[in-house]
């Protein structure tokens, strides 16, 4: 059944594209559009790249597709940030340039159906100047707890939630905590509030 669905939605979407896409203009104007306007094969620009609502901090973004053949929804929440938390550990040892301190994002993941693995692998901080920095790959005895765990499976009706620690520059402070992991097109982005 669902492979006939599915075979039927590709035939669906290629009559779509195919139609959109002729340039006969004898076919009548779309219902809404002015009588003038006739269809032809050159795309129109966007004028706004597509990209996620930028969501601020401890805000809920709901997701849902097939993983592996397997259906799962569930949801991502990124509920703190905090920069210049003390450890026994230099952040500036970590990256091999002065001038890094830790920070922390804490994040809650949830499966509601099907099972995925929430890991720290699609989690990075970006900086209006384009620099992206990457979680930690030290786990040090006084980082803040509970840590976000590197990798678990979640099953549906269960979440996990941690801190995951970054080294970040000292003097700078991050846009916004993006999440990119692999299977969605366009990453979902949480703002990171002004230094305060």
């Amino acid at each position: 059944m669902r492979s006939r669905v599915i075979a039927a939605t590709a035939t669906l979407l290629l009559a779509t594209l195919t139609a959109c896409g002729s340039s006969d203009d004898s076919k009548p104007a779309a219902e809404g559009s002015p009588a003038s306007e006739t269809l032809t094969s050159e795309p129109t620009p966007d004028p706004t790249p597509s990209r996620q609502p930028i969501l601020k901090m401890d805000s809920t973004w709901e997701f849902d597709g097939t993983l592996d053949g397997e259906d799962v929804q569930g949801s991502v929440t990124v509920i703190d940030y905090k920069q210049g938390i003390k450890s026994i550990a230099d952040a500036s040892e970590e990256t091999g340039s002065d001038g890094y301190v830790w920070a922390y994002t804490e994040l809650k993941t949830c499966s509601v159906i099907g099972s995925f693995l929430a890991t720290t692998e699609p989690w990075t901080l970006a900086y209006e100047d384009g620099t992206r920095i990457e979680p930690s790959s030290s786990t040090w005895g006084d980082f803040p707890k509970p840590e976000y765990p590197f990798e678990t499976k979640l099953t549906p009706g269960r979440c996990v939630r941690g801190k995951l620690v970054f080294p970040v520059p000292e003097n700078d402070w991050p846009h916004t905590v993006v999440y990119a992991p692999y299977g969605i097109d366009t990453p979902q982005e949480w703002a990171v509030p002004t230094e305060g």
